[in-house]
């Protein structure tokens, strides 16, 4: 990863990092220029962060609250910590100066890992501004990945051995505890798993085993069996033994973090609803009276058979009795659409549409339930390069809704896992950070799940009352590039992720409005207006020195002042929206342009920055400097020392004041000097104006810098005084007094004739 520069609030920065399965280590180092204060965080809107999210990309201020998500402690190797719940895993954090991170595959999962670098967040991220003021930093930063050389090797160095378990369908059960329960009787299709190795001992530390959960499954079972502890059977150690079993989704489960436990020695462990993909078992045996691992100071030698079976539903089945509807939807492109692959996700027996009525797919309610209530399961698949899209649920009743809604990723939904859920209008997951409510009403629901991650995501119906089958509700389920399509405010832009083949969307606002879906107005109508005739009436003050120039037949300068406060009022109409002489992007390129031919070498850094804006005053300051001088030395090139000049330092000295006086002299008659002050105060006006320029106040103190800055430019264009009053108060020359004198003698001389 190479240095960047965030210079303003609009910008951020996204890195995207890969995770293969056999990865042991990621490293990150980032330098920064900037340092955040935790005790001065007060407002999101001016705190450079940076976020994290797993499988897609972070989006810090999807509320206003711009602190929702904002962890106030520094980013450190503890922050990673992974979880079965999605909110837990979008966390931001202040900038630092440095930050060094090493986390290992018992911090997190394999995947897809996204980082965002944002200058400040909050609605007026996305508004769109030709100009743009705000503090900016850059950073730069690497990014190493390691792995381990073969895949059943594990842990931070590579020295954990990881048993891949054989599965077979017609595996023995009896006498494992597996074949008897919440099993029997069921029409299952049931996968037994054994430890290849039949049984095994250890003496020291753990056993580590993986398994493979293809697809949506109902529940995941592990027991022991043949249990020995020193040849003997462990109950005879009373409770002094326990044999901890630690599940993990993606990681290597550890004492301190896993998914689920028990002690496999009294109870089989038990995962209903696990997700797809990979799950981690650690089996350790412990010693209760000193609690601590066997093996550590103790010759305990654990023998056992390790077993476990994945149990899932006959095809569009679900549940935990397996008695529920399960939809699997497919995927309609939608060929209206303005932004590409968005879709529409319908049963496959409905014609292509934007809804389908819900009540012929429910589940039936005479076949039973329980404690749970009657669900109904409809599954659909993002695609993987579709990742930067949002999933978009909407219901519509005749009458009251209903429903509750659950969705989860890649396992089927429950009252007690889930990544976002909706009951009604004041329980729901409107604070997750990637779920936006848009109406709750008793009659319409309609939600985003952002930013949603590739892979096979599920939804939950549970039905209130199921034995009331009175009413119609349609339901719509599509994946959109924007939500809302960016509520009628703004354009959505789309980013192409080449180096994976994933398009990301977001919204680009109009100038009134902002937000992550332009639903946040930030300038109302009348502020429109009011802001329209601060920043474009205020390049009238460019009439001051424009008219003095005409006045004094100075067409240069006319020109120049003229076109100047044109294109500056021209400018500013289409910055805030009034009227665009050309379109937005043409317009800020051929100011940009001339600006650059100006300023060519400052332009490398950003033509906006404030600072380079300082460097532009400083040259321009410098050059009228040299002006001056340059115009003094030509009036006074006639000035040479005295042919008598020698080295007497008193002479000398006297020679110098006198010359010292003489250009005092002509610079009070040059110039009129309270103008001359009046001119400097404007400018000092203008420089505190463009000081004071933010986001928020730009329209106010812009227009100031305005009147400031033209102001300043007409006072130093009238401090020059009258170069025909200065030169006419200077002495008369002698030659001509000569003449006078000898014309006046021979008047004389003929009078006396």
């Amino acid at each position: 990863m190479t240095g960047a520069t965030l210079e303003n609030l609009v910008l951020s920065c996204l890195i995207a990092v890969e995770l293969p399965p056999w990865f042991s280590t990621m490293s990150l180092a980032l330098e920064s220029d900037t340092d955040v204060d935790l005790r001065g965080i007060n407002n999101g809107s001016s705190v450079p962060m940076i976020c994290f999210r797993e499988g897609s990309p972070p989006i810090p201020d999807v509320y206003n609250t711009s602190l929702t998500g904002l962890v106030s402690e520094y980013i450190s190797n503890g922050s990673f910590v992974a979880s079965r719940s999605l909110q837990n895993s979008e966390k931001c954090y202040p900038m630092q100066k440095n930050i060094r991170l090493r986390v290992t595959n018992e911090q997190i999962t394999p995947g897809t890992w996204f980082f965002g670098l944002f200058n400040g967040i909050g609605p007026v991220r996305t508004q769109s501004k030709m100009i743009n003021r705000g503090s900016g930093y850059s950073f730069s930063g690497n990014i190493t990945v390691e792995g381990c050389t073969t895949p059943t090797m594990w842990g931070q160095f590579c020295n954990q051995t990881v048993n891949v378990l054989s599965c077979s369908e017609s595996y023995n059960l009896t006498a494992t505890g597996l074949e008897n329960g919440s099993f029997k009787g069921m029409n299952n299709n049931a996968v037994a798993c054994r430890n290849a190795n039949g049984i095994v001992c250890h003496e020291e530390g753990p056993d580590i085993y993986s398994l493979d959960v293809m697809g949506m499954v109902k529940e995941i079972s592990i027991a022991v069996t043949n249990l020995t502890l020193n040849g003997t059977n462990p109950s005879n150690m009373a409770g002094n033994f326990s044999l901890m079993c630690y599940a993990r989704h993606g990681a290597v489960p550890l004492k301190s973090v896993y998914d689920f436990s028990i002690d496999i020695s009294k109870a089989s462990l038990v995962i209903n609803f696990p997700k797809a993909g990979r799950w981690y078992i650690t089996v350790q045996a412990v010693d209760n009276s000193n609690t601590s691992e066997m093996g550590q100071g103790h010759s305990f030698k654990t023998c056992y058979l390790l077993v476990w079976q994945v149990n899932r539903c006959p095809l569009e089945r679900g549940g935990l009795n397996c008695t529920f509807e399960t939809h699997n939807l497919q995927t309609v492109v939608r060929k209206d659409s303005s932004v590409p692959f968005e879709s529409n996700y319908i049963p496959r027996t409905q014609e292509p549409s934007n809804e389908f009525p819900l009540e012929p797919f429910l589940s039936n309610y005479s076949t039973g339930g329980n404690d749970d209530g009657v669900w109904t399961y409809f599954l659909l698949d993002v695609p993987y390069g579709a990742t930067g899209g949002n999933i978009h649920i909407h219901l519509s009743a005749d009458s009251k809704i209903k429903y509750e809604l659950y969705a989860r990723y890649g396992g089927l939904p429950s009252l007690s896992n889930w990544d976002y859920f909706y009951t009604n209008s004041t329980s729901n997951s409107n604070g997750s950070m990637f779920f936006k409510l848009y109406d709750s009403s008793e009659e319409t629901i309609s939600f985003y799940m952002l930013y949603a991650r590739g892979g096979t995501w599920s939804l939950g119906l549970r039905q209130l009352n199921p034995a009331d089958s009175s009413g119609k509700t349609d339901i719509s389920l599509s994946l959109e590039r924007c939500p809302q399509k960016c509520s009628s405010h703004g354009s959505c832009q789309s980013s192409l992720d080449t180096s994976r083949l994933l398009l990301y969307s977001y919204c680009v606002c109009d100038r009134n409005h902002g937000g992550f879906d332009c639903s946040v107005e930030l300038v109302s109508h009348r502020g429109h207006i009011k802001q329209s005739i601060f920043l474009i009436a205020s390049n009238a003050a460019a009439i001051l020195p424009a008219y003095w120039a005409l006045r004094n037949k100075a067409f240069a300068e006319w020109v120049l002042y003229t076109s100047s406060g044109i294109s500056s009022a021209l400018y500013h109409s289409c910055d805030v929206g009034t009227w665009c002489v050309l379109s937005f992007r043409v317009l800020q390129r051929t100011i940009h342009t001339i600006i650059a031919i100006v300023t060519a070498l400052l332009a490398e850094t950003g033509p906006t920055r404030s600072k380079n804006i300082g460097y532009v005053i400083g040259l321009g300051t410098l050059g009228l400097l040299v002006g001056w001088a340059l115009e003094f030395f030509a009036r006074r090139r006639t000035f040479s020392l005295s042919p008598d000049f020698h080295l007497n330092l008193l002479a000398r000295w006297e020679i110098i004041k006198e010359w010292f006086r003489s250009v005092i002299k002509t610079l009070i008659k040059r110039f009129r000097w309270g103008f001359v002050i009046a001119g400097f105060a404007a400018l000092a006006m203008a420089a505190v104006s463009w000081k004071m320029e933010s986001t928020q106040s730009y329209w106010i103190w812009h227009s100031l810098w305005h009147i400031s800055i033209y102001s300043s430019s007409f006072l130093f264009l009238c401090s020059k005084a009258n170069t025909t009053t200065c030169e006419r108060d200077g002495p008369l020359d002698g030659n001509y007094e000569l003449t006078r004198q000898n014309s006046f003698n021979r008047d004389e001389q003929r009078i006396e004739r």
